[in-house]
């Protein structure tokens, strides 16, 4: 790697509608075409479709794929007993810090596709790589591959009007084959925004004939960064380097759902089962702030006395307010604790909320 700034497949289709381009990742990325609030709104009362091209994809192959990946998540790859199948899971150090957040697919009988995130994609590669047996077949098929979300109410319909007839979208959290128009791609049935959806996985070749298809529909809206952030934290999901880093472990940060009290032997495990047992001695939690907008790095106190700072924090445009995240002590985590925060030196108060913020969407819709 150079340290050059990169530029997805898409680049000039964002520059051509107007977006503004900001640094992310080492990546140019459009962070809004129109604004923030309009593109959010979008999606979660239509169709908005993101460029998420800058993450990583990698592919495992050989009779000790799963074995070997076994090893290295936290989570179960026995959950994954067909193929198209898929889970979120963390991949942390001995200590138990999280290395990374990732979509692992079981993508053939002796394969599975990883999603990683665009900033620890070098990293990611590196670690997985190293603790691999040497029978594993490992592919970085980043460069090569393009990945469009397209999210919302109404993505399932247009995704579905673009594809030949026979196809049917795949169950959550599950993969399988499509074609769009002329465009052979993989949909997944994931995403980041908490409504349903489909992520659509092609030949960087054909990213800008997918994303042009996709825009064709009058009631596709592009996308950027911004939005995908605020939709994101409404329902309380995770950003690695704001909610999670190597320094902090699974339990801490919420993510016990994603380390089975069952498995063990990956890396981490003893470490993350000795936290587990004593009790993280700080959580992440959720706050809802009635006034002011909070930002990462805020100070979060409690009887004016400072308890931590907010790891993610934006304005709701759905709900009309701030919302964040924290780590705060595991004693003022219970739902309801009453704390503040300090935004532009004035102490507002906030309440511990359990995510997510947002109850109502078309993919909770699908979960009741």
């Amino acid at each position: 790697m150079d340290g050059s700034v990169r530029k997805t497949p898409l680049y000039d289709e964002h520059v051509a509608l107007g977006a503004r381009m900001v640094d992310f990742a080492g990546w140019q990325m459009p962070v809004q075409y129109t604004g923030i609030i309009e593109e959010h709104n979008a999606v979660r009362s239509g169709v908005g479709i993101f460029d998420v091209s800058h993450m990583g994809e990698f592919r495992f192959f050989g009779a000790e794929a799963e074995t070997g990946l076994q090893r290295i998540i936290t989570n179960d790859l026995a959950k994954l007993s067909h193929v198209g199948d898929a889970l979120y899971t963390a991949m942390c150090d001995e200590d138990g810090g999280i290395i990374d957040d990732l979509i692992v697919y079981r993508s053939g009988d002796l394969e599975f596709l990883v999603v990683a995130n665009a900033a620890n994609r070098e990293t990611d590669w590196d670690w997985i790589t190293a603790h691999l047996p040497e029978s594993v077949e490992a592919v970085d098929e980043s460069d090569r591959t393009a990945l469009i979300a397209v999210q919302g109410p109404g993505a399932l319909a247009v995704v579905g009007e673009l594809a030949e007839a026979s196809w049917s979208p795949p169950d959550r959290f599950e993969l399988n084959e499509v074609d769009l128009g002329t465009v052979g791609a993989l949909a997944a049935r994931t995403g980041y925004t908490g409504e349903d959806g489909i992520e659509v996985f092609c030949h960087a070749s054909n990213a800008v004939a997918l994303w042009r298809l996709l825009l064709s529909f009058p009631e596709v809206v592009p996308c950027g960064l911004g939005s995908r952030d605020t939709l994101r934290l409404e329902m309380g999901y995770p950003l690695y380097g704001s909610d999670m880093d190597r320094g902090v472990d699974p339990i801490s940060a919420a993510l016990g759902w994603v380390v089975p009290s069952t498995k063990s032997g990956f890396i981490g495990a003893e470490a993350i089962g000795r936290i587990r047992d004593g009790g993280p001695a700080t959580r992440l939690v959720g706050l809802t702030v009635a006034e002011g907008v909070p930002r990462h790095g805020y100070g979060v106190l409690h009887e004016g006395v400072m308890v931590g700072k907010v790891a993610s924090g934006t304005f709701s445009p759905t709900l009309g307010h701030g919302i964040a995240t924290a780590y705060v002590p595991s004693a003022l985590a219970g739902e309801g604790t009453p704390l503040e925060i300090e935004i532009r030196r004035k102490v507002v108060p906030a309440v511990v909320t359990r995510p997510p913020f947002v109850k109502n969407t078309s993919l909770s819709a699908i979960r009741s």
